[in-house]
C-alpha cells in the first residue's frame, strides 16, 4: 500500500471521526436546550452526557485499531527475532488448539415408551375435544 494512500485514508479516518463529535456536540447543544426549556426531563439530561460519548466513539476506535496492529507488528518483530515464525494468530482462527479435546458424541436418548400415561392420554382427548368444539363455533 502506498503511502500517499494510507495518509488519505489517515485523513478521511480523522474527517469522519471529527465530524461526527461536531455533529453529535450540536446534538447534545439540542438536548441541553430541551432539558432547559419548560418541558425538559432529565431524559434530555441523560442525553446531553451520551452525545458527546456517541462523537467520540470513532475517534477511540481509530485509536484502538491502530493499538492493537502496532502490538501485533512488535509481537510478529519480537517472534520472528527469537526465529519463531511471524504470525498475527488471524491465519488459525477457526483451527482447533492441539490441546483441546475433541467432542463427546452425543448420549443417545431413551426411545418413548410405548405404553402411554393414562392420566396423559385422557388430558390429550380432553384438549382434542376442546379444539373441536372451537372449530364448531368459528
Amino acid at each position: 500500500m502506498s503511502l500517499s494512500s494510507t495518509t488519505a485514508r489517515r485523513l478521511a479516518i480523522v474527517g469522519v471521526s471529527v465530524l461526527s463529535l461536531i455533529i453529535c456536540c450540536g446534538l447534545a447543544w439540542w438536548q441541553w436546550e430541551r432539558y432547559s426549556s419548560a418541558g425538559g426531563t432529565f431524559q434530555n439530561l441523560g442525553y446531553v452526557l451520551q452525545w458527546p460519548l456517541f462523537g467520540l466513539f470513532p475517534a477511540f476506535m481509530f485509536w484502538r485499531i491502530r493499538r492493537l496492529n502496532r502490538q501485533a507488528r512488535e509481537a510478529e518483530q519480537h517472534g520472528a527475532s527469537e526465529g519463531h515464525t511471524p504470525s498475527s494468530g488471524r491465519a488459525e482462527w477457526g483451527r482447533r488448539p492441539a490441546d483441546v479435546p475433541a467432542p463427546r458424541p452425543a448420549a443417545r436418548q431413551a426411545p418413548p415408551a410405548d405404553d402411554e400415561d393414562e392420566e396423559l392420554a385422557a388430558y390429550n382427548r380432553y384438549l382434542a375435544e376442546l379444539n373441536a368444539r372451537d372449530q364448531e363455533v368459528t
